[in-house]
């Protein structure tokens, strides 16, 4: 079974659905949502949507607390955990080991059984104060990044979003122990 976090870049949760959604035709996938994806309501979409989407392409409940996710390390294994999109805040958190959410705590117990941790950036401070958050989590055993690019040089020149569309084939390579390539992309 493989885990699929959802963090609150709102306006790319719909791109992170449709990724689930083609997962889902692969793998058995367990929903994890952070808190804020959990409780807040967007322009993108009220959360409740959100949930049942996930919940209806999953077939399972979707974790949403620490309690929940704790026991997806040894207790209940994951072949792999990918979180998309995974937001500066929380890559910030992993980079730092704080686990004060469903999905860091998810990606803690996880990264413990020593199976891959597939990472889909969306963060608008990528290039800036948390550039470093993405040199460190690279340096770590099991962790592995969804190739990612500019969104928007001109406007949000420190940005950085995942190619969302390349998450099937970066899974398959942390599968294999291997870093998917280019990581950035033009």
């Amino acid at each position: 079974m493989i885990g699929f976090a959802l963090c609150g870049s709102f306006c790319t949760v719909s791109n992170a659905l449709s990724e689930l959604e083609r997962l889902v035709s692969y793998h058995e996938v367990q929903g994890i949502v952070s808190e804020a994806v959990y409780s807040t309501d967007t322009r993108f979409a009220p959360a409740a949507r959100v949930l049942a989407r996930i919940e209806t392409l999953t077939g399972r409940a979707v974790i949403h607390d620490i309690v929940g996710a704790e026991p997806l390390g040894p207790a209940k294994p994951l072949e792999a955990l990918i979180i998309c999109p995974c937001t500066g805040n929380t890559l910030a958190k992993m980079a730092n080991g704080i686990t004060d959410s469903s999905v860091t705590m998810a990606a803690k117990a996880h990264l413990r059984s020593n199976r891959p941790l597939v990472l889909a950036l969306a963060s608008n401070d990528a290039l800036s104060a948390n550039l470093k958050n993405i040199g460190t989590m690279l340096a770590r055993k099991n962790v592995y990044f969804v190739p990612m690019k500019q969104d928007d040089p001109e406007r949000k020149p420190h940005s950085l979003v995942a190619d969302f569309s390349l998450l099937e084939p970066t899974l398959a390579a942390a599968l294999h122990g291997e870093q998917y390539q280019r990581l950035f992309q033009a």
